[in-house]
C-alpha cells in the first residue's frame, strides 16, 4: 500500500485485519506539531488509502509526551509575514477533509497534550479515543494567540457535541481532560494508556453510533433559528469578559458559527476567511510575540539539573503557605515552618482545598498531602535542598533568620527570599556562603500567577542562578531574572499605577471610574480593586520601601484605612467592600464626567517606569521586560508588553505626552532616563 512512499515524519504498518496505522513522530523534535512537511507527508500517506481503502485508520503518536501540539506557531508568524495565511489555512483543510471522506473508518488515539491542529484532526476522525493518563488535555487555544481554530474546528466541533457546549471551549481556550472530553462527547472512549491501541481496534471493528441525546444536542443548536437567538447572547456574555477592539477573535468566531449552514465547504470558507483577517491584526502579532516570550523563559534554564528534591519554607502566611503548597502540589517534598502550629493550620487548610481543586483524585490528594508536612521546631532545614524565607517585610528579621539558619544547611542548598521590595545586596550582607543566595520574588495568588522573580545580587554565583530557573519550570512557573534593586521589575513598574491611582482616588475620582479606565486601556483589573486584592498593607509596604526610591509620595488614603484595620479583601473592607470574594463598588453618579486624560495619567507612569528599568539594565533586555510585565501584572498582552506598545505608539509621542502631564499634574509625570534609547525604536 505505502510501496514507494518515503516518510520522513510518519511511520505507517498494516496489521493481519487490515487496519492502518499511521504514527506521527516529527523528526528532530521532541514534540509533534503540524509543520508543512508533516502536513504534507499525511496528505501523501491519505492519498494511498484512498486508492487502497484499509478496514479502518488509527492516527496515533510516537512521542511519549503527548499526540499533536498543534500547528508549528514560528512558522504561522511567517507566514503572516509573507501573506501566505491564506494557502496555509486552505491546505489543512483539504487534508483533514480528505481525512474525513475516507471511505473507512478512523480513529485518534489520543494520549497527553493534544491542541489546536491536533484536536482539529481528531475531529476529522470517525472516532476518537483517548488515554487516562492526567497529562491528557485536549483542547482548541487559538483565540490565545489571537485568531480562532482555521483547520475545521469551527466547522466540526458544534456538530459533534453541540454549540452550546462547543463553544465555550473554542471562545476560552481552555482545555479538558479525558473523563470530561467523554461526557461531552468529544472522545468516545477513554482507556488506560497501555490499552489505547486496543480500543481503538475495537471502535472501529464495533463502529458505534453516537449516543442519541448527544446527536439531538448537537441537531437542535445548530439549527438556522437557533445559531441567530444564541449568538447575541455569545456575544453579550463574551463582551463582559473582553472587548471586542482588543480580542476581536472570539467575536469572528460566533459570527463564523451563527452563519454556518449544513454544508461543511461553506462552513470551511468562513472559517478560512476569517481566520486570514485575524491573523493580520495587532491583537494576533502581538499575541503570537507573547507566547514567543513565554517559551523564552521556559527555556531560560537550559538543562541545568536543579538537584531540589526537598523544599523548607519559612513563614506560612498568605505568600510562605501558598508557595510550600504550590511545590508539594508540584510533587516536592516540602517542610513548612512558622512559629506556632495555629499559624500554619491555615496554610494547610488553603493546600487541601488547592489539591482537590487540581489533582481530583483522592489518591492524588492524599499522595500531596503526605508531600506537605508542618514543621514549627524547623529542623527540617537542614535536610533540604531549598531553604526559602517567606516572613514579612523587614531587613533586621531576614538577616537575622538567615544568620540563624544558614550554618545549618547542606553544602549545596540554595537559600533564597521570596521579598517583593528589598534589595538583594542589602539582605545578601554577612552572609557565610552569599553565592548561594537568591531571590525569588512569587505572586499572590501563588496558583495563578504565573511568574517568578529570580533576582540577582553582586555575589551571586552564575550555577545558583541557573539552578533556580530550573526550579521555576519545575514548578511550572515562568522565571525572569531581575537585577535586585528596589522593587525588581515587576513592583517597580506597578507601584507608580498604583499610587497615581491612589492619589487620584483622593482627589475625588471614583474607584470604579479609575479602574473601568484602567481596563479600557486592557488591564485585566483595575488598580483601585488591584490594591484591594494584594492587601493595602502589602502595598503600603512596597510603597514605603520604593517611594523614597522613585521620588514618589504615599497618598494617605491608605494609612487612614490601615489603622482603621482595613486591609483590602482578606479584610472584607478596604477602598471598597467585598462580600463573597467580590467588590462591592459604589454608584457612579450618571452625570459624572471622567478627565479626559485619566486613561493615560493612570498608564504612563508604567510606561515611564518601564523605560527607566530598561535603561538601567534591570532586565538583560526588551523582550525579558515586556515578558516580565505581562506575566507579573497582566499588562494588556494584545498590546505586547509595556516596550512592545511604546514602539508601536513611538517614543517621541508618548515623552511629549508625559511632558503634558507633568506641567498639568506635577514632576513625578516628567520623563525618566532612558526614553532616547535605540531599543525603544527597533522592531521587535
Amino acid at each position: 500500500m505505502f510501496a514507494g512512499l518515503r516518510l520522513r515524519h510518519w511511520r505507517a504498518e498494516a496489521d493481519a485485519d487490515g487496519i492502518v496505522t499511521l504514527t506521527l513522530d516529527r523528526a528532530d523534535a521532541s514534540v509533534n506539531a503540524m509543520a508543512p512537511a508533516v502536513l504534507r507527508e499525511f496528505d501523501q500517506a491519505l492519498d494511498r488509502l484512498v486508492i487502497e481503502p484499509p478496514a479502518g485508520l488509527i492516527v496515533r503518536s510516537g512521542k511519549a509526551a503527548g499526540f499533536i501540539a498543534g500547528a508549528d506557531i514560528h512558522e504561522f508568524a511567517q507566514y503572516e509575514k509573507t501573506g501566505s495565511v491564506r494557502a496555509v489555512i486552505e491546505y489543512g483543510q483539504r487534508v483533514y477533509q480528505k481525512l474525513a471522506s475516507l471511505p473507512c473508518p478512523s480513529v485518534a488515539a489520543i494520549h497527553g497534550h493534544c491542541m489546536g491542529g491536533g484536536s482539529e484532526l481528531a475531529l476529522a476522525c470517525t472516532y476518537r479515543v483517548a488515554s487516562s493518563d492526567p497529562k491528557t488535555r485536549i483542547g482548541l487555544p487559538e483565540v490565545m494567540l489571537g485568531i480562532h481554530p482555521g483547520w475545521g474546528g469551527t466547522a466540526r466541533l458544534p456538530r459533534l457535541i453541540g454549540a452550546l457546549q462547543a463553544l465555550p471551549l473554542m471562545l476560552t481556550g481552555k482545555t479538558v481532560a479525558a473523563d470530561k472530553a467523554r461526557a461531552l462527547g468529544l472522545v468516545d472512549r477513554v482507556a488506560a494508556p497501555e490499552a489505547l491501541l486496543d480500543a481503538a481496534r475495537t471502535l472501529l471493528r464495533q463502529r458505534p453510533s453516537r449516543p442519541f441525546v448527544q446527536r439531538l444536542r448537537a441537531w437542535a443548536s445548530n439549527r438556522w433559528i437557533a445559531r441567530q437567538l444564541l449568538a447575541p447572547l455569545l456575544r453579550k456574555q463574551t463582551a463582559a469578559k473582553v472587548r471586542k477592539q482588543h480580542y476581536p477573535a472570539p467575536f469572528a468566531l460566533i459570527e463564523v458559527w451563527r452563519r454556518g449552514g449544513s454544508d461543511v465547504r461553506q462552513r470551511l470558507k468562513l472559517e478560512a476567511d476569517s481566520v486570514v483577517r485575524l491573523a493580520s491584526t495587532p491583537t494576533a502579532r502581538n499575541l503570537v510575540r507573547v507566547f514567543f516570550l513565554q517559551e523564552r523563559l521556559k527555556a531560560l534554564a537550559g538543562d541545568t539539573a536543579h538537584g531540589i528534591a526537598h523544599v523548607h519554607v519559612i513563614g506560612a502566611g498568605v505568600m510562605g503557605g501558598d508557595i510550600a503548597a504550590w511545590c508539594a502540589y508540584r510533587g516536592f517534598s516540602v517542610s513548612l515552618q512558622d512559629r506556632e502550629m495555629k499559624v500554619i493550620e491555615p496554610a494547610l487548610a488553603r493546600a487541601q482545598t488547592l489539591f482537590g481543586k487540581r489533582l481530583k483524585t483522592p489518591a492524588r490528594v492524599a499522595a500531596a498531602q503526605a508531600r506537605l508536612h508542618a514543621d514549627i521546631e524547623g529542623t527540617q532545614a537542614a535536610a533540604a535542598d531549598l531553604v526559602l524565607e517567606a516572613i514579612y517585610e523587614n531587613l533586621d528579621a531576614k538577616r537575622a533568620l538567615y544568620a540563624a539558619t544558614q550554618p545549618n544547611l547542606r553544602a549545596a542548598a540554595l537559600l533564597a527570599s521570596n521579598t517583593s521590595s528589598i534589595p538583594l545586596n542589602e539582605l545578601a550582607r554577612g552572609l557565610n556562603a552569599p553565592e548561594r543566595f537568591i531571590g525569588l520574588h512569587f505572586f499572590n495568588p501563588v496558583a495563578q500567577m504565573p511568574l517568578v522573580e529570580v533576582v540577582r545580587h553582586a555575589r551571586l554565583a552564575a550555577d545558583t542562578e541557573q539552578r533556580a530557573l530550573a526550579f521555576c519550570r519545575a514548578i511550572d512557573k515562568l522565571p525572569v531574572p531581575v537585577r535586585g534593586s528596589p522593587g525588581f521589575l515587576v513592583n517597580r513598574i506597578l507601584m507608580p499605577y498604583m499610587l497615581e491611582a491612589i492619589r487620584a482616588l483622593g482627589e475625588g475620582i471614583p474607584g470604579a471610574v479609575l479602574d473601568r479606565a484602567a481596563r479600557g486601556f486592557g488591564m485585566p483589573m483595575g488598580p483601585i480593586e488591584l490594591a484591594d486584592t494584594v492587601g493595602l498593607d502589602v502595598a503600603a509596604s512596597v510603597g514605603q520601601e520604593l517611594a523614597p526610591f522613585l521620588g514618589l509620595e504615599l497618598p494617605q488614603g491608605v494609612s487612614r484605612l490601615l489603622d482603621a484595620g482595613k486591609r483590602g479583601k482578606k479584610d472584607g473592607q478596604g477602598f471598597y467592600r467585598w462580600q463573597d470574594g467580590k467588590p462591592v463598588k459604589p454608584e457612579v453618579p450618571k452625570d459624572y464626567r471622567a478627565p479626559d486624560d485619566l486613561e493615560l495619567r493612570l498608564i504612563a507612569p508604567m510606561l515611564n517606569e518601564a523605560v527607566a528599568c530598561l535603561a538601567e539594565g534591570v532586565v538583560d533586555d526588551a523582550d525579558l521586560l515586556d515578558a516580565g510585565v505581562i506575566f507579573g501584572t497582566g499588562f494588556a498582552p494584545f498590546r505586547g508588553g509595556p516596550i512592545t506598545y511604546i514602539r508601536g505608539v513611538g517614543a517621541d509621542a508618548l515623552r511629549a505626552q508625559l511632558e503634558q502631564l507633568a506641567a498639568r499634574h506635577g514632576p513625578r509625570f516628567a520623563p525618566r532616563p532612558g526614553w532616547d534609547s535605540p531599543a525603544l525604536r527597533a522592531i521587535p
